[in-house]
C-alpha cells in the first residue's frame, strides 16, 4: 500500500474537549445586592438626620441590608459554583481562592471597624463606617473576580461601587444613604438587564 492509501484508511484522532468555564450569571445576585442598597440604605435615609420623612427602629435598615446582603453573597456564590462545572484544574481553583476572598474581605473589614471606633472611642462611627466600607470591599472583590473572568460588566460595577462608597463618606447622614441608595441601588438596577445582555452575547 502507498503512503496515501494507507492515510486514507486511517481515520483521522478525534479532538478533546477542552474543558471550558460557563460564563458566571450574575443577575439573581444583582437583583439582591441592588435590593439590599435600595431599602436597607433608603430606609436609613428616609428614618435619618435631624427632621426623618418617616419615624422607623433602628434595626429596620441594617437588617434590611444586612439580609440583602448575605443573599446576595450565597447567589453569587452559587452561580460561580455552577460556572465551573467541567473546568479545569486552574479555573476550578481561582474560582475557590476568589470564593474565599469574599470571607477574608468582610472578616477585615470587621476588625479594621471595630478596632477603630474602639481606639477612637466613637462607636457612632459604626454608622457610616459599615455602609461605606461594605460597599467598597463588595467593589474591589468585582474588580478582582471582573478581572479574573474577563467581564467588563463586573468589572465596570465594581469600579464603580468603590468610587461612590467611598465619595460618600464625604456627606453627613442621611446624604450619605442617599447616595449609596440612589447611586449603588441604581448601578445593580442597570447591570442587571446589561448582564442579561452580556449572557445572550456570549452564548454559543
Amino acid at each position: 500500500m502507498t503512503s496515501t492509501a494507507i492515510a486514507a484508511a486511517v481515520p483521522p484522532p478525534t479532538a478533546l474537549p477542552v474543558p471550558r468555564v460557563r460564563e458566571t450569571d450574575n443577575r439573581a445576585a444583582y437583583v439582591s445586592f441592588g435590593l439590599a442598597y435600595v431599602l436597607g440604605h433608603g430606609a436609613a435615609a428616609v428614618s435619618g438626620g435631624g427632621t426623618p420623612w418617616i419615624a422607623l427602629p433602628g434595626w429596620l435598615p441594617v437588617t434590611l441590608l444586612g439580609t440583602g446582603l448575605v443573599t446576595g453573597i450565597a447567589l453569587a456564590t452559587r452561580a460561580a459554583l455552577r460556572a465551573q462545572h467541567g473546568a479545569d484544574a486552574p479555573d476550578v481553583l481561582s474560582g475557590k481562592l476568589l470564593g474565599a476572598a469574599w470571607i477574608v474581605a468582610f472578616t477585615a473589614l470587621f476588625l479594621a471597624i471595630t478596632g477603630l471606633t474602639s481606639v477612637l472611642d466613637r462607636p457612632e462611627l459604626q454608622d457610616v463606617l459599615w455602609p461605606a466600607g461594605s460597599g467598597l470591599v463588595v467593589g474591589l472583590l468585582y474588580l478582582a473576580e471582573g478581572s479574573v473572568r474577563r467581564n467588563l460588566l463586573h468589572y465596570g460595577l465594581g469600579v464603580w461601587l468603590a468610587l461612590v462608597s467611598t465619595a460618600a463618606l464625604w456627606f453627613a447622614s442621611p446624604g450619605l444613604f442617599w447616595i449609596l441608595a440612589v447611586a449603588g441601588g441604581g448601578a445593580y438596577a442597570v447591570a442587571a438587564p446589561l448582564e442579561h445582555r452580556r449572557l445572550r452575547a456570549s452564548a454559543p
